[in-house]
């Protein structure tokens, strides 16, 4: 029985206030805490809205608790701290708990944390670069709560959600859970860390692979896809075809400018890969009104899928399953089959997304063509050319950019986020290009200074090329915080 609340069950009141605009902020309303049952709140509302002196935001304050977001311990200040310093005390301070359900917020059984700025829940492929700080800091425990926390949610809903609130129970985020046990395991050097999750590892894989057993050729259902010659590839999805809750307002008025039925599913599977939004996901590059992200199956994500067959067939090896060790490591060597078949483009020598509907390769050059380096089953020739691609597309004096394309969208040029300063760094020290990862590492870390010591925060990404400027570009103001870039610059300067 959930004892959180679903948005579909104040469906009529939430729409209201979404599109009265009464909060500036649309994801207000979506993390309000109701004070009475939720059911007779929306039955109330029914009863007094059409009354002449009823007040729709004095309303929701009577019959909500909105949290708000501290900001302590983040002030700028005369004696302010060296910059690792600062980071390892913002690791209290973004520390929550939430072991029962409170409003839409799920319930985890382990403390863990949260990005900062607007978001308190527990973000998914966010901790695991949180993780990377927490190795730094000696926090081998709280990494092992975020572990846990994942294992939770994969266990009671079959996968983990974007973040902890129950408006994320239709999707994912990029596949990190293995990845995170990789950074478990190279701290405690414990290999019974794969065998302690090893049915979550195949809960979620399942999860990524479902319906694909009933898949024709150009068939796709899901998160998974069949070529026309008949491989297997995945995508990003959600399950939902309507407005994103968190972003309501936004997503109405972008939907009147497209003329794509399943328009929100595609915002929404753009959100599943972490990336919302980017030219990336738009079939003219310009424009969301294009998005197309449901038509993809994207290079990020199939190496990650490579990632976690990979594992699993470690982790049969590790449990002496030789016929499980088999099947997946077969899988995993299809999958690597099909990534340099379908997503290595020959011609350009760069790695791309497939437009599996219309059978090719997509324009866009973005940096998640970094993970196979990242990952490290590039071959040399291949690690080479890309070496040149970020060199002299990617790679700016704030560090490196998302994409090639500036459109306003925040995971676009010139934006540098932190998950892919180190997939970049990573990528460029697996193959010895030590200059070039060293050129990542400098130029990002002193933007990251630089903002620091102007303004005394940390945060949720920088402005790779005007490095007089912080950030901007998306839906919602530059956050700060910021636990992706407080691991990440801890990992990267240790």
């Amino acid at each position: 029985m959930k004892n959180y609340i679903d948005i579909k069950d104040f469906y009529n009141l939430f729409e209201a206030v979404q599109q009265a605009e009464i909060f500036e902020d649309q994801k207000t309303m979506v993390d309000a805490i109701p004070l009475f049952p939720i059911a007779q709140i929306e039955t109330k509302y029914e009863e007094e809205k059409n009354h002449i002196d009823f007040d729709l935001k004095d309303f929701v304050l009577r019959n909500f608790f909105l949290e708000k977001l501290s900001e302590k311990g983040n002030e700028i200040s005369a004696n302010k701290l060296p910059i690792k310093e600062h980071i390892k005390k913002l690791w209290n301070q973004l520390t929550k708990t939430a072991y029962e359900e409170r409003g839409t917020l799920l319930g985890l059984p382990k403390p863990y944390i949260v990005p900062g700025g607007r978001f308190i829940e527990f973000f998914y492929w966010d901790s695991y670069f949180v993780m990377l700080g927490l190795q730094v800091s000696g926090n081998i425990e709280m990494m092992k709560n975020i572990v846990e926390n994942c294992s939770y949610l994969i266990m009671n809903y079959g996968f983990v959600p974007n973040a902890s609130r129950s408006y994320f129970l239709t999707r994912s985020q990029p596949p990190y859970f293995s990845l995170m046990l990789d950074l478990i395991y190279e701290s405690t050097n414990d290999e019974k860390i794969y065998l302690q999750y090893f049915e979550t590892l195949e809960k979620e894989y399942q999860f990524w692979m479902s319906g694909e057993e009933n898949l024709e050729f150009g068939q796709s259902y899901k998160r998974v896809l069949k070529t026309n010659d008949g491989d297997i590839l995945n995508r990003y999805y959600d399950d939902e075809n309507l407005p994103r809750p968190e972003s309501y307002l936004i997503d109405v008025k972008d939907f009147k400018t497209s003329e794509n039925r399943e328009f929100y599913r595609n915002i929404r599977a753009a959100c599943e890969s972490g990336w919302d939004f980017s030219s990336r996901w738009f079939a003219d590059g310009e424009s969301i009104k294009t998005i197309n992200t449901l038509e993809l199956a994207q290079i990020d994500l199939n190496s990650l899928l490579w990632n976690l067959e990979n594992t699993l067939a470690k982790a049969s090896r590790i449990k002496e399953n030789l016929a499980l060790e088999k099947k997946y490591q077969s899988l995993a060597d299809q999958r690597l089959s099909n990534i340099e078949k379908y997503f290595w483009d020959k011609e350009s020598k760069i790695y791309r997304d497939f437009n599996f509907l219309k059978n090719e390769q997509t324009s866009s050059e973005h940096i998640a063509s970094l993970y196979p380096l990242f990952l490290g089953f590039s071959n040399m020739q291949q690690a080479l050319d890309m070496k040149y691609w970020v060199s002299k597309k990617f790679l700016h004096p704030g560090g490196l950019v998302t994409t090639t394309k500036q459109t306003g969208e925040q995971w676009d040029f010139p934006n540098a986020w932190a998950p892919n300063q180190w997939i970049g760094y990573t990528a460029m020290k697996n193959y010895g290009f030590d200059d070039v990862a060293d050129e990542i590492k400098t130029n990002w870390s002193k933007n990251v200074e630089r903002v620091y010591n102007n303004v005394g925060k940390l945060m949720e990404k920088y402005n790779a090329v005007d490095v007089k400027t912080i950030a901007g570009g998306g839906e919602y103001p530059n956050q700060d915080g910021f636990g992706w870039t407080n691991g990440v610059y801890l990992k990267i300067n240790n």
